[in-house]
């Protein structure tokens, strides 16, 4: 990457997009903390990042559960850590609460193998919920999903981020996905130099439904605009001023 820089409001859900190769998730996981910046920084909350830490809630695309953990096991590890002055009682209350909220109320005892893969996924979301954390990363966390399951678990993300309007950063390469879920959408240019290329505001007001979101007239501009972008103009290694469509203010609270 090449001069990435990227300021994210608090409560803000922020999308990247991009070819393979161009950083995405090099960036995802400096700030996880799982990787080091070879220069620059970063900052959440007032505090520079410098390792991994319960202040940011990770989903994976695989969500990478203890397989000889039953769901609320998987749940229970990071409550555990997090919450370590409340009770047992308590903590098992916030563990089954996200389980319950995720639709596996009837499946917090079973282990991974005994899940599908959606399933196991919404085990994912609710580990990086129930920490409370300041910060949301998410990377393509429903890439491994058939549509019918991501259109579902899309709604599960939207519905508790806009509960608690957690600060999220995700990775995807799903024009559709960006546009239903995100404030704003960073397009970065092609690696191995790449750079943010441009940002486009997201205006659907929220809370959203898919139906009224792809009913709106701004939506097949925005989403031509995207795809033009990955079409054309990510393979230019300078930042590039698209077109942007009339009055396309951001709805980010």
């Amino acid at each position: 990457m090449n001069d990435f820089n990227l300021d994210i409001a608090e409560g803000e859900f922020v999308t990247l997009i991009g070819h393979s190769g161009c950083g995405k998730s090099t960036v995802l996981s400096m700030v996880a903390g799982l990787s080091d910046a070879t220069s620059g920084g970063m900052v959440l909350a007032g505090k520079e990042v410098t390792g991994p830490g319960p202040d940011r809630g990770i989903v994976f695309q695989s969500p990478s559960l203890l397989p000889w953990l039953t769901a609320r096991e998987n749940v229970m590890l990071g409550v555990e850590q997090v919450f370590y002055t409340a009770t047992k009682s308590e903590r098992l209350q916030i563990a089954e609460y996200y389980l319950s909220v995720v639709g596996l109320a009837d499946s917090m005892d079973k282990r991974p193998a005994e899940l599908s893969q959606g399933m196991r996924q919404r085990v994912g979301i609710a580990r990086a919920f129930a920490l409370s954390p300041k910060m949301l990363l998410l990377d393509e966390p429903f890439g491994m999903l058939d549509s019918l399951t991501r259109y579902e678990l899309q709604g599960v993300l939207l519905d508790l981020w806009r509960r608690q309007r957690i600060t999220a950063l995700m990775v995807t390469h799903d024009v559709d996905e960006a546009l239903y879920l995100s404030d704003r959408i960073v397009c970065m240019t092609d690696g191995p130099e790449a750079e943010v290329g441009d940002i486009v505001e997201v205006p659907f007001a929220r809370p959203r439904d898919r139906v009224s979101v792809m009913e709106h007239p701004k939506y097949y501009r925005l989403r031509e605009r995207l795809i033009e972008f990955l079409e054309v103009h990510a393979h230019h290694k300078k930042r590039v001023a698209l077109p942007k469509p009339a009055s396309t203010t951001s709805a980010a609270a």
